[in-house]
Formats: structure tokens, sequence, C-alpha cells
């Protein structure tokens, strides 16, 4: 393998860990309220992060309909406010930009200083803008109703812009120029690296961001309600979830629904593996290709669309109704979506036609990297096709079931929402409520936010337990583990 030979001086490396580490800083300063620069008047909510300030003009303008109305502020600084925003958040991805390419050789970085110098010179013309947009709602006509705020994360933008431009300015004019016909390279490790960061970054936004939100749980919180010191209880709404009679009585039947649904979908979960080993063993290539596709494709029809499918075939007016009365000759009109009966094994029928074909291709590529001599040596045994089968192509799989069964297992909690929120009726709610859809229900449908917290709280708590354990089986029982 080439070696990458990477050319700088000493010093400006070390300069490059300022711009580094400023770019991360305002990567992550981007979804917190508490940082947000364009925080500039009380009719913004103190929730807004500079992101969702840079692209949600409607979140941006929830508090000021009727001051825009009125005419005491005016609609273009709102739009000098999301648009100096997002220039802003334009600025930290071209930095973003620079600290990637600050990780190859000496002609890759060459090239990433001129985004970085780009970058904090948007960042700052942004900061400009937010100024602007400051002074304009500092100019109301009304300013006992409309005052402009000096934000603390101004000042923090302010210094990090600043210090950015100096540090690419210094990289630019100091570090050695790239010799002639250098192409650009990156060493492996860091090619791995930047090949994982868009999964880390994903998993921060939709995965630890959020956690943020646990805060609500220990306030008396309403939907645009801003959090205070004044409206903080403490744990009171943990002891309600478990002291008041009628919630303890929910908890127990939403749990009761969730462990059913689970625990079926983790004794059919040898299904995808048991349709993937018959899948391959289809020689036909067309034919087998075809299957996979259409059964791969229902992963993709939205759960709101499945709902439309079976409306079309079991409602009242239906096919199924439709043919029996055609065969018949009687008028058959039953609701078949209607019922209560058998709602479990329905949601479960439902989930494996949706999810059997997306689920088995893990397996199929793990059929893939079983070692084919063993198939060749079990035929000259003269092993027919189902002892292959049963005693080659089960046992490569099972380390890979073993792991999602426990994975499974860990999940146990998390059901999701979306398949039983659009089959839930009057009839079958008892039966179909499960924990996802009741916080769902508690929090949007009822507004007890702190409630629908701390019930997501005590859940993913259980959750992680879950998997430690399921962590701790997989070692007694298998001698390895899934972490």
């Amino acid at each position: 393998m080439k070696k990458v030979k990477v050319q700088s001086n000493g010093w400006t490396d070390k300069v490059y860990y300022v711009t580094r580490l400023g770019t991360i800083l305002g990567l992550v300063m981007m979804f917190f309220p508490a940082a947000n620069p364009g925080y500039v008047c009380n009719l913004i909510n103190k929730n807004l992060s500079l992101f969702t300030t840079a692209i949600s003009y409607d979140s941006l303008t929830t508090l000021a309909m009727r001051p825009m109305d009125k005419g005491w502020v005016d609609k273009s600084s709102f739009v000098t406010l999301m648009v100096a925003a997002a220039i802003v958040c334009i600025g930290i991805a071209l930095q973003a930009v620079a600290g990637c390419a600050s990780l190859g050789n000496l002609k890759m970085k060459r090239i990433g200083n001129w985004f970085g110098l780009g970058g904090a010179a948007v960042m700052c013309g942004g900061m400009v803008g937010l100024y602007m947009a400051y002074e304009s709602f500092g100019g109301s006509s009304r300013p006992e109703k409309v005052y402009n705020i000096m934000p603390n994360g101004m000042y923090i933008y302010a210094v990090l812009a600043a210090v950015l431009l100096v540090a690419n300015i210094v990289i630019i004019l100091f570090q050695p120029r790239p010799a002639k016909g250098e192409k650009c390279e990156i060493a492996t490790p860091y090619k791995l690296f930047l090949m994982f960061l868009p999964i880390i970054a994903f998993v921060f936004v939709f995965s630890y961001l959020p956690l943020w939100g646990w805060r609500y749980a220990f306030f008396d919180y309403s939907a645009g309600q801003t959090l205070s010191m004044d409206n903080f209880v403490g744990f009171k709404w943990f002891t309600y979830l478990f002291q008041n009679e009628a919630t303890r009585g929910d908890i127990m039947r939403v749990l009761k629904n969730t462990l059913v649904m689970s625990g079926l979908g983790i004794a059919t979960s040898w299904i995808p593996m048991a349709f993937a080993i018959f899948l391959t063993e289809i020689k036909t290539g067309w034919f087998r290709r075809l299957v996979q596709t259409f059964t791969t494709i229902p992963n993709f029809i939205s759960w709101v669309l499945v709902y439309a499918i079976a409306l079309a075939i079991f409602s009242t007016d239906g096919f199924i109704n439709s043919m029996l009365t055609e065969i018949t000759g009687d008028i058959h009109e039953t609701n078949y979506l209607l019922s209560d009966s058998g709602t479990w094994f329905k949601m479960l029928l439902w989930g494996m036609w949706k999810g059997t074909g997306w689920s088995a291709i893990i397996y199929i590529s793990g059929i893939s990297g079983i070692d084919q001599q063993l198939y060749e040596a079990a035929t000259v045994d003269g092993a027919g096709r189902f002892q292959k089968m049963w005693h080659i192509t089960v046992p490569g799989l099972i380390p890979t079931f073993c792991v999602l069964l426990l994975m499974s297992v860990a999940n146990i909690l998390s059901n999701g929402m979306d398949q039983y929120l659009v089959f839930e009726n009057a009839k079958n709610t008892g039966a179909i409520e499960v924990l996802d859809l009741y916080v769902y229900k508690i929090g949007i449908g009822k507004g007890l936010v702190p409630l629908s917290t701390v019930v997501g709280m005590v859940k993913t708590v259980v959750s992680v337990t879950l998997l430690f354990l399921a962590n701790g089986v997989s070692k007694l029982v298998r001698g390895e583990s899934i972490m």
C-alpha cells in the first residue's frame, strides 16, 4: 500500500487544531437553543436553535404574527434574520469541509485552506447580517412590545468567526506550497474516518441530541412555553407516573400490548432466515431476483399506504366483501378492519408481510459468506439439498441470528408507532395501543409533554438495561459479546 507523505511546517499543523476545534464547536452549537445568536428579539422562541432559525420561517415567526399584523415589526426583519442565520450555517459547513481536507497531504490541505478562509469570511458576513437584524428590531414602533436582545450566542459566534478567519489567514500565509504535480491524497485511516463521519453526525443529531429534551421531565411545561426555574418541579412527574391509579392502569395495559406484540415478533424472528435459505435455493436466477424484489418492495411502502391497501381489501365495500357478494349472491358488508378480535396477530401478519423480504437481505449476505467448499464436500459425501441446508447453511447463519435476536430482546419495548396509529380505531384501541403510540398520544394529543418525556426516559433506561443483560447472556451462552 502506498504511504501518503504529508509535508507541512510543524507549527502550522498546530493551528489546524484551532480550526478543527472551532468547527466542531460551531457545529455543535448550531443545534443548541442556548447558543443561538439569532435570538435577537423577545418575539423569537427561546427554544429555537441556529439551525432551525435558518431553515424554518414558520417556527421563527410563530410568536410574531400579531406584531407583524399590527405593524410593530417589519417582516423583512425576520427575513434578514433567517438569511443571516443560513449564511452562518453555510460558513460552518465550509469550515467542516476544510477540516476534512486538513487530514490529507499538503496539496489537499492547500485546497481546504481556501474553503476554510471562505467559510470564515461567510460566517463573518452572517454575523453582520444578524447584527443588522438586531438593529432592525430595535427600531420597532412599539419598543415596549418588541424589544431587541443581544444574545450571548452573538458574542460567542462573533469571536469564533474572528478566530477562524485569523487562523485560516495565518495558515495560508505561512504554510509551504505543495510540490508541483503533487496529487491530492489522504491516508487510509483518515479515509475510513471520513467515511464514518456522516454516520457519527447522523447518530448525534437524531439519537443523542434529542436527549437534551429530557429536561422537560423536570418542569411543568406546555407547548410554546419557555422553560424557567419558576416551573421546575423536580421528580413530580416521575412519582405521578407510578402513583396515579389511572396512569398506572394505562401503563400496564400498553405494556401488555407492547410485550405481547414484541414477543410474537421475537417468536417469529426465524422466518426471515428460513425465507432467505429457501430463496437462495432457487436455481433459476431471474425467478429468484423477481421473488426477492417483490418481497422487498413492501418495506419501502409507508404504513399509511399499507392501510390504504388493507382498506381496499378488507373494508365494508372492499375486495373481500365484493367477491363474496358476487359468489354467494348475498350482500356482505363485514368491516374486518373494525373488529378487535385477533388484533395482535393481525398486526404481526401485516408486519411480516412488510418486513420479511427486507429482513432476509442480511441472511442472504450471510449465506454468500459461507465457504462453498463445505457444500462441495457434503455433496461428495452424498448429502441431499435439505441436509446441506440443515447442517451447513443453518449453522452458518446462527451467529447472525443470535445477534439480531438479542438486539430484538433489547428493543422489546420499541414497537414503533406508525403501524398501530393507522390501524387504530375505537374498537381495537385497547389491544393495539403500544408504548410508543401511548407516548405520542399523551405528548402530542393531550399536551402532557413532561409525562410523555418521563415514559420515554423509563423506556430508554429499560431498553439499555435489557441490552446489557442480552450481552451478558450472549457472553455466557455463546462466549461472544455483541458490543
